[in-house]
């Protein structure tokens, strides 16, 4: 597959207004997806070459699952098997261990914590793909969600599936708890159709192909993925432009709302839907891409991760037998792409409110947790690090750069002033591996940075090699995994991707 190429993912560059929809590389209307760089390649997420439509290799007439599952749940809990029945599966975008680090003492301070700190089980998890040592975000959701270890732009296929080539479907943990007679739901703050989301509901050898992707949703429709039996009970996020305004002149909203599902365009609408019964469905597609970094966000407009994620929760209880839901942080991705730490730690920061929301609402019916599972964890980390020996800085206020800032002096006579590098230039605690930001010789010849300029909403982090813009790739190193509730006991140690597909499947029977 080609490595690195002018694919963007639309938001990497783009999308950084009030209501996400313009950017400086923004989309392309029915096709979508044509943004700066952005999302997917060999070292990670380099973006959408754009939608390829009917071209694509899965003809849009070709029932793309894997076909009816037999479920053995209902044997399985006979008897009053013990097992979660409510499964929560948090995936942080890009969320690699010191993003972590840098969110909670950007919004807590050093002797902070955020909520994902408070889950009690930890583990780690390798992450690359069967091609690669450093994974995009296709294979490794995908890996998650059906065990099986995938190639670099592959969403669950059978492992030898090439990128843009042919494969067999694999089963997902969506599609295993549709067949149980669960609810299911997708949340994300990119487009519905991106890889993450797509990874538990659809299967194509291509992420790009985000046309195709979105048919896959439609009950019914040329190009449904049977498997999902009258669809999914909810999907909220963005991409709107691969439902309306498509090549093959199809309004997949008005298919969907035909479909008996409640539609939502704004945050207003969101809120307003009411509460109908376990059969219920409902579809929000709040921007035409990606939704807004939280730091841009029109709450008048879009609603936060939280509100989504609550509201989709309120709406899979009404199913008694259990329901499956999967929500993403995916715009922390985005940010870490074009080396802006500031909106991908807001962005991290967003995310833990909303495991923390979520977390509420759920012990509303299942206080202590006793048949829920909710598990947090990140696709792939990135390059970013943390430099020097830095004063501590507290967290973040309008008044104090904090970890956004430059490093300082501990100790002695120089404390609290700027530590120097080589050249006698002060450097900021964040930077990148790689990145756009790359000062092409000695530094001596640079502005001098301050606490102002590099706490700045839109300031992109130095980095050690220069990419382009947008171009910042993943990183190789093991992600964090938490756990809370039902099972999460076995959610510990070392292990693959993979195995926490089996680990799912253990603690829910399915």
């Amino acid at each position: 597959m080609n490595c690195e190429g002018p694919r963007g993912n639309d938001g990497a560059s783009g999308e950084k207004g009030a209501n996400g929809e313009t950017g400086a590389n923004g989309e392309t209307g029915a096709t979508g997806g044509k943004g700066g760089l952005g999302d997917k390649g060999a070292q990670g997420d380099k973006g959408d070459k754009g939608d390829k439509g009917d071209t694509g290799v899965e003809p849009p007439s070709t029932d793309p699952g894997p076909g009816k599952l037999t479920s053995g749940y209902d044997d399985a809990i006979k008897g009053g098997v013990a097992h979660a029945d409510r499964v929560i599966f948090f995936l942080g975008d890009g969320m690699g261990i010191p993003v972590m680090t840098a969110a909670r003492i950007y919004g807590y301070g050093e002797e902070g914590s955020l909520h994902i700190d408070d889950l009690p089980e930890t583990g780690f998890v390798r992450t690359y793909s069967r091609d690669s040592r450093v994974t995009d975000s296709a294979p490794s959701m995908s890996a998650y969600m059906t065990g099986v270890k995938m190639s670099n732009g592959v969403i669950a296929m059978s492992a030898e599936t090439p990128n843009y080539g042919q494969g067999k479907p694999v089963p997902t943990v969506l599609e295993w708890a549709e067949a149980a007679g669960w609810s299911t739901g997708v949340v994300t703050t990119t487009r519905v159709t991106h890889a993450t989301p797509a990874a538990t509901y659809s299967h194509i050898s291509d992420r790009d192909n985000e046309n195709n992707i979105a048919r896959q949703l439609v009950p019914g429709g040329l190009g449904f993925n049977s498997t999902l039996g009258n669809g999914l009970e909810v999907i909220f996020g963005g991409g709107r432009s691969q439902f309306t305004g498509r090549a093959d002149n199809r309004d997949l909203v008005t298919e969907l709302k035909a479909k008996s599902y409640t539609y939502a365009s704004n945050a207003t609408e969101l809120s307003a839907i009411p509460l109908t019964g376990a059969s219920q469905k409902a579809l929000g597609l709040f921007t035409n891409s990606h939704m807004s970094y939280e730091l841009d966000r029109n709450p008048a407009n879009e609603p936060s991760l939280s509100q989504m994620a609550t509201k989709a929760v309120q709406i899979l209880e009404q199913n008694q037998k259990g329901y499956f839901l999967m929500v993403e942080g995916g715009r922390i991705d985005h940010a870490l792409h074009d080396t802006n730490a500031k909106r991908a730690l807001v962005d991290t920061i967003a995310f833990d409110n909303a495991i923390d929301a979520v977390l509420t609402e759920v012990k509303k019916s299942d206080p202590n947790l006793t048949h829920t599972l909710i598990v947090v964890t990140a696709d792939h980390d990135h390059t970013m690090v943390h430099l020097g020996y830095a004063q501590r800085t507290g967290k973040t206020t309008p008044t104090n750069a904090g970890v956004l800032g430059l490093v300082k002096n501990y100790a002695g006579t120089a404390m609290g002033q700027p530590t120097n590098d080589a050249d006698g230039k002060p450097y900021s605690i964040l930077a990148f591996g790689n990145g756009p930001n790359r000062i092409p010789s000695s530094r001596v010849t640079a502005p001098t940075l301050t606490d102002d300029v590099t706490s700045a909403n839109g300031y992109l982090q130095e980095a050690a090699i220069r990419m382009p813009t947008g171009g910042e790739t993943h990183g190789g190193t093991d992600v964090a995994i938490q756990a809370v509730g039902f099972g999460a006991d076995q959610f510990h140690g070392f292990m693959d991707n993979t195995e926490v597909f089996g680990l799912l499947r253990k603690a829910t029977k399915l």
